[in-house]
């Protein structure tokens, strides 16, 4: 095996400081302290908690949308759907404009579930910003949505250099 030398003006990664890596870390940490909370009292994955809360906005969505949505996916969301409908907290209907597709929408049980989630999971993000200020907090909302806007610019080969 041979190794590249070095020069002085080689970049070196340092995975610590590497950004990508640092918000994967960061996002498993936070969706993992979330998720503690919920849990063990509700028996709910964070897979099957982002379908839940996805849902929970009211519109009936395809797993494809929410798979998109979330940028979860197809695998994930397929057995959080499945799981969440044998549990009774999903309900499937057929698309009135593609017959391949199903529409999936919270079911009364899936919506307590929801209600009852909502709040405990809003605390948990209450308590992780509570050392930022309302500037602070809103500043960091606004670069993480200019990032991941930016993120899927890249993914679909807009802004990208020949």
């Amino acid at each position: 095996m041979t190794h590249t030398a070095r020069t002085p003006d080689t970049q070196e990664l340092r995975l610590r400081d590497y950004m990508p890596y640092r918000l994967a870390v960061t996002s498993n940490l936070v969706s993992r302290l979330i998720a503690s909370a919920y849990q063990a009292r509700f028996g709910i994955s964070i897979w099957e908690w982002r379908v839940i809360a996805i849902l929970g906005e009211g519109q009936a969505m395809t797993a494809q949308a929410i798979a998109d949505s979330a940028a979860m996916d197809k695998v994930s969301v397929s057995r959080a759907v499945r799981s969440l409908v044998e549990r009774g907290l999903v309900e499937r209907e057929d698309h009135a404009s593609d017959r391949r597709a199903r529409l999936l929408r919270l079911s009364a049980a899936g919506a307590d579930t929801y209600g009852d989630i909502a709040p405990v999971a809003l605390a948990e993000e209450a308590a992780l910003l509570a050392e930022f200020s309302p500037e602070e907090a809103e500043l960091l909302a606004g670069l993480l949505g200019r990032l991941r806007r930016r993120a899927g610019q890249l993914m679909h080969g807009d802004g990208l250099k020949d």
